[in-house]
């Protein structure tokens, strides 16, 4: 009696690995050895029940998925990428308020790879900034979306605007009031520079903060319960710099330019 197919991928890491190998062509069999770091006497056996699930083809020393194979690893591809997002550390993603991200994103977050969990001291809180952009030569832009302000921010916004660096920085009603109530001299400043573009946000904002540049990302969620803590995600590369400007530019439409304090 033949597996399911669900068992035939799901319950062997190697058929799994070599499907999603697979999925950009053929492989011979000598590639596939190395990138499972296995044995032909390992391997083989489970080429054959991939094979007799018309999953794979194979000529030669040659493997390539079927035309079934390619239907089934199309849409594998983004579920598996889904559960290594939120196997990074499901203890955090299980508790955090997620509902400040659009579905259609939500149902993209196998695009937020290569992400690590950060817990820093408090005496680290505060120089984020340095760590996500140690070199602001790096990346000409920099994009923020925040419902709080750090206790030194003038000195990081000041050094990122000396520096050329386009700053788009978008915060919640209750913020923009805090800044005009207390910090206008320091906002009036950064006003003044062609490169600090400020909106507010004209809807509710249930979270603490996203910013990202043209090589790295933070999110910093809050927890389902309301409560803040000190994790962040910071998240490198081109994929989740894409999906976190698409979460900025859903929240820009609903912004208000800020031209004055």
């Amino acid at each position: 009696m033949k597996k399911t197919l669900l068992d035939v991928i799901f319950a062997s890491e190697k058929r799994k690995v070599v499907l999603l190998l697979l999925r950009d062509g053929a492989k011979e069999t000598e590639y596939l050895l190395k990138c499972l770091d296995t044995t032909r006497q390992a391997l083989l056996p489970q080429m054959k029940v991939l094979e007799n699930h018309s999953l794979i083809s194979h000529y030669a020393d040659t493997y390539e998925l079927t035309t079934i194979g390619k239907l089934i690893v199309e849409d594998m591809s983004p579920l598996l990428y889904k559960t290594e997002v939120f196997d990074s550390d499901i203890d955090y993603w299980g508790s955090r308020n997620l509902d400040f991200i659009p579905s259609y994103l939500l149902k993209k977050i196998d695009q937020l790879k290569n992400c690590e969990i950060i817990n820093p001291s408090l005496t680290e809180l505060f120089n984020v900034h340095k760590s996500l952009n140690p070199n602001y030569e790096v990346s000409p832009t920099v994009y923020t979306v925040t419902t709080m302000l750090y206790p030194n921010f003038d000195p990081i916004v000041t050094e990122m605007l000396e520096n050329n660096v386009d700053f788009h920085y978008i915060v919640s009603q209750e913020l923009l009031k805090v800044i005009r109530a207390e910090y206008q001299e320091e906002f009036t400043k950064f006003i003044k520079y062609k490169s600090f573009n400020m909106y507010v946000y004209n809807k509710e904002m249930n979270f603490l903060y996203f910013t990202f540049d043209s090589v790295h990302s933070l999110i910093c969620a809050l927890k389902n319960n309301g409560e803040f803590d000190n994790k962040f995600m910071l998240c490198r590369g081109q994929s989740a710099v894409n999906w976190v400007k698409e979460l900025f530019d859903y929240y820009l439409k609903d912004s208000t330019p800020i031209t004055e304090i």
